[in-house]
């Protein structure tokens, strides 16, 4: 395990560092520069401190070596198109409106995903089955923009029971303004609700029919008796798995989502980076939302090899 551990580690790091690299040479490939519109309004002179300043006067592959040592001390730059806005700065300011996003859609896509699952198994071929089948399919098929303008047009523009833009802030940063919250957590928690009824369906299905189960249920067990102690327990084992990735996808927040909704977050301010062509900030949040990924795969990785025990890590003794 330890050699296992070590190894996932210089993977990570190296897998980091290319994604880092083909961020920068594919920002580079794009036509024109973040300063292109402002330094043409400007006087020569003028111009050429501008792109001096930020260091676009410098060759491709000098600008590289600096940016990459940079990052490896922990600092990202600034915005070419922000004066004085950071990585860091935005991370501070905009990651808790992700975040509390992502957690309540993950909290209730997980809770209500598990829950169909639950049905779905204990009522295989009958009509509950089938209706979860059925709207695990549309859920996951429709795109999270056209539900979220779906949601939008109904219940805030027809209906007007919520509110079509905004997010709470200040002291209602956490624990506030739940009106805001509602549309945009419902438009994200459909993936995990269809996600996890089919896992845990799935998992129950191919439990079901273990010798064990079948023990207990010729002990006389009840069928409550059954699923709660013996099928749920030995079926979380995919879910636990999975939910690491729900956990990751929750922290770097909903691009689609946070757009449609005005929503201040990570993901709408990436995508405002991407068309301004603001590298320094592209190129940052990439790497620290490619971090949390990295990071989750291999907490996933040592998590599934002790949860399940007949799984054997490379390198260590067979069992």
């Amino acid at each position: 395990m330890v050699k296992y551990t070590i190894r996932r580690f210089f993977e990570m790091i190296l897998t980091l560092f290319l994604i880092a690299t083909a961020t920068f040479f594919l920002l580079e490939a794009v036509p024109g520069d973040p300063l292109t519109e402002r330094a043409n309004k400007l006087p020569v002179e003028t111009r050429a401190q501008l792109y001096e300043r930020y260091g676009l006067d410098r060759p491709m592959m000098e600008r590289y070596v600096t940016q990459m040592v940079n990052m490896a001390q922990g600092d990202f730059g600034e915005s070419f198109v922000y004066a004085g806005q950071t990585v860091e700065g935005l991370l501070h300011d905009r990651l808790p409106v992700s975040a509390r996003l992502g957690i309540q859609q993950m909290l209730l896509g997980v809770t209500v995903g598990l829950g169909l699952g639950i049905l779905a198994a204990t009522k295989r071929g009958r009509l509950p089955d089938y209706l979860v089948v059925g709207l695990s399919v549309l859920l996951i098929s429709i795109p999270h923009f056209v539900l979220g303008l779906l949601l939008q047009k109904v219940f805030a523009g027809e209906l007007r029971i919520f509110p079509s833009i905004g997010w709470p802030s200040g002291s209602q940063l956490w624990f506030g303004g739940w009106q805001y919250t509602v549309l945009p957590t419902l438009t994200g928690c459909f993936t995990y609700v269809a996600t996890y009824s089919r896992l845990l369906k799935s998992s129950m299905l191919d439990v079901v029919n273990q010798d064990y189960v079948l023990t207990a249920e010729s002990k006389g067990l009840s069928r409550a008796q059954v699923v709660r102690r013996h099928i749920l327990r030995n079926s979380f084992i995919p879910v636990m798995t999975q939910l690491p990735m729900s956990v990751a996808m929750c922290i770097t927040g909903s691009f689609f989502i946070e757009s449609i909704f005005a929503i201040p977050g990570i993901g709408q301010y990436f995508v405002t980076s991407v068309n301004n062509q603001d590298l320094s900030i592209v190129l940052g949040l990439t790497v620290f939302l490619s971090l949390i990924y990295i990071v989750v795969l291999f907490i996933t990785d040592i998590l599934y090899a002790l949860v399940d025990p007949r799984i054997s890590m490379p390198g260590s003794e067979s069992r």
